[in-house]
Formats: structure tokens, C-alpha cells, sequence
């Protein structure tokens, strides 16, 4: 049996389409039982600027534990059974571990990791940073998965800044896509709209995003409709029509270890327009990217604002000589980034 102990399911975020694809994708390439092990309902509203209600979420994964105790209380937990958390900062995870170790059940868990305190952009970065409470609980969360799934090599490399030796057993660590094979279908009812002069800020309303420098090259040319979509709360299919609509995505982060807002907008053939930093850098070609310095902080983009403000008016004056550069991005990120083959034959394995 394979448990998908997931993540709250947002209904404008990914999560959401994961409690739809994933236990399918995962029998698919499994050929296992999946049942999915889910918190119930929580509070839709997300902590301003977060990615989930930061009382919510402890609801939720409190009403997964009290599931997963029971089974084990019942004896439906057996030898060969694998959990995968869709969401690794679970701290559920330990209490796993220790009724399966005190039982002797011996099953094996996977997290998908996301952000962390590790991360200094992160949330947990900027309000709680490297206190021992929170590193000792990441690195211990760490210990109890037998897979650590990370989407990226910057992400790797960046808990590794943090945790020195925490490679020392190299086979806990699993360089995979995220399972989003579902993408291209999903979105195939929207391709094909008339593209407006509309730029595209997909990101949240948070510091490490920087919607100021969005905010700003709005004011600098009027002549494009410039959306920041979380001012509109907007329901999915009404994202999608606009990314539809739309010639060019724009992000500024300091914070991303991934990347899902650029990938939804190539498939709906957008430009896409990211710093030479962070997941970026290995994830995007160069067509797409603009120097990390341009927009490293607001005083750097001040200084480099009339590049970037160039760079923006070719794009949205030519977009149909990029039409083959957004099909070449496309195909990189759909072999290499947005597939979960490694994630599925890490769970076969175990499970065989």
C-alpha cells in the first residue's frame, strides 16, 4: 500500500490539482494500492502573503496523525507499506517514524520537500531563522524520510548551506521533477487566445517576491495592462484565461526553488521573464533570463530599471519572434523539471 499523506488542497494553487493527479499518476507507474491520506476541510484563506493559513495547516495535518495512529492501533499498517508526504515539513513525520519503530512495522516515507527555515527568503527564514528549534526539527524531519525528494539542484544546494553533513547518506536525497505530467492536457481548453498587451505578476503579495519592482514598471509604461493576479482573487480557470491572454510573465523573487508560475505560462505560449538567480539559473535558457543584478534588491533596479523596461517593450513589440525560444523553454522544463520519473521508480523500488 502506498499513503499519499498530502498537502491542503488550495483551490488556486497546484495542491489542489495534486489531490486530483496524483494517487492515479502514482498507481499508474507503481501498479501499488494508493489511498490518500487527507486532513479534511481547513480555511481556504491563506495567511497574508504565505502559501497556506499558518493555523489551518496545523489542523490539518493534526486530523492526518489521528488517522495514521488509528490504522496503526488497528494493524492495517504492514511491512512494505510506504508513506510519501506531499509536503515534507510535516512534523507528523517524527510521530510516523516512532509508532513504526516502537511497533516494528517497517515502511518507508518520502517527502517532497518545498521551503524551509534553511531557505532565508523563506517565510520561516525571515520571521523564525536559524533558531536551534527549527533547524533541530528540519534536520530531524530529514532523518525520519527515507527519500528527501528536492524538484532542483539549488534547492539541494541550499539545504545544504544550512545542514553541512547532511549527505551522508547520499541515497536519502532524490533529485526529481515535480509529477505535474498533467500540465499540458489541463490547460489545452485555454491555448490559442487572442494575446493582449497584458504582463503577468503570478507570484504572492510577500517580500521575497518583490511586487514593488512590478508595481513600479506599471507606473514607467502605461501602454500595457500590467495584472498582479492575487489583487483580482481570481478562481483557477480565471488565472488560466489570463496567462491565455497574455504575452509576457514577470518575476523579481528572491525566493523559488522552482518555478510553476513560468512553466503554466509557456504552455499557454506567455514569454517568460526571470533574474539569473535562484532555481532559475538552471531551469531557464538565456532568452528568458535578465542578469541577477538588475533586480537584486530596489537600488539595484533603479539603477538597471530602463534595461528592464527595454527588455519588457522588445518582448511585448516582437512577441512572435519568440513563439520557437517559448517551445524550446517549454520542452526543457516538461523533460527535466515537470515529470516525477524519479520520484516513482524511488517509490517502486521500495515497494518491490
Amino acid at each position: 500500500m502506498i499513503y499519499i499523506v498530502d498537502i491542503e488542497a488550495v483551490e488556486t494553487r497546484y495542491t489542489a490539482e495534486w489531490k486530483k493527479y496524483l494517487p492515479w499518476q502514482i498507481q499508474k507507474h507503481t501498479h501499488a494500492e494508493v489511498t490518500t491520506i487527507s486532513g479534511g476541510e481547513t480555511p481556504q484563506a491563506t495567511t497574508p502573503g504565505a502559501f497556506l493559513n499558518f493555523g489551518g495547516t496545523n489542523v490539518y495535518k493534526s486530523n492526518q496523525l489521528q488517522q495514521i495512529a488509528t490504522m496503526f492501533c488497528e494493524g492495517k499498517i504492514k511491512d512494505g507499506d510506504y508513506f510519501l508526504y506531499t509536503d515534507a515539513w510535516n512534523p507528523t513525520v517524527i510521530q510516523l517514524k516512532y509508532m513504526a519503530e516502537l511497533l516494528g512495522v517497517k515502511i518507508t516515507i518520502g517527502g517532497m520537500w518545498h521551503a524551509g527555515s534553511y531557505d532565508p527568503q523563506d517565510f520561516l527564514g525571515r520571521l523564525i531563522g536559524d533558531v536551534p528549534w527549527v533547524r533541530n526539527a528540519e534536520r530531524s524531519m530529514f532523518d525520519c524520510y527515507d527519500h528527501n525528494f528536492y524538484a532542483t539542484d539549488f534547492h539541494i544546494k541550499l539545504w545544504d548551506k544550512s545542514f553541512k553533513n547532511a549527505w551522508l547518506e547520499d541515497n536519502k536525497v532524490v533529485r526529481t521533477g515535480w509529477p505535474m505530467e498533467y500540465f499540458d492536457a489541463e490547460l489545452e481548453a485555454y491555448k490559442g487566445a487572442v494575446k493582449k498587451d497584458q504582463i503577468v505578476f503570478p507570484h504572492r503579495l510577500a517580500p521575497e517576491k518583490q511586487p514593488e519592482i512590478f508595481y513600479d514598471l506599471k507606473e514607467a509604461l502605461p501602454q500595457y495592462d500590467f495584472v498582479v493576479c492575487q489583487e483580482r482573487s481570481l478562481k483557477k480557470y480565471e488565472y488560466h484565461n489570463l496567462l491565455a491572454e497574455s504575452k509576457l510573465v514577470f518575476s523579481a523573487n528572491l525566493q523559488e526553488t522552482l518555478g510553476i508560475s513560468g512553466y503554466e505560462g509557456l504552455i499557454l505560449d506567455c514569454m517568460v521573464m526571470v533574474p539569473d538567480r535562484l532555481s532559475y539559473t538552471e531551469m531557464f535558457i538565456d532568452t528568458m533570463k535578465y542578469p541577477d543584478v538588475w533586480t537584486r534588491d530596489m537600488q539595484h533596479y533603479q539603477e538597471h530599471k530602463q534595461k528592464i523596461m527595454d527588455r519588457i517593450v522588445d518582448i511585448m513589440e516582437n512577441y512572435s519572434k519568440y513563439l520557437t525560444e517559448i517551445q524550446r523553454q517549454k520542452k526543457k522544463l516538461q523533460t527535466e523539471f515537470f515529470h516525477g520519473k524519479n520520484l516513482y521508480e524511488a517509490i517502486d523500488e521500495s515497494i518491490i
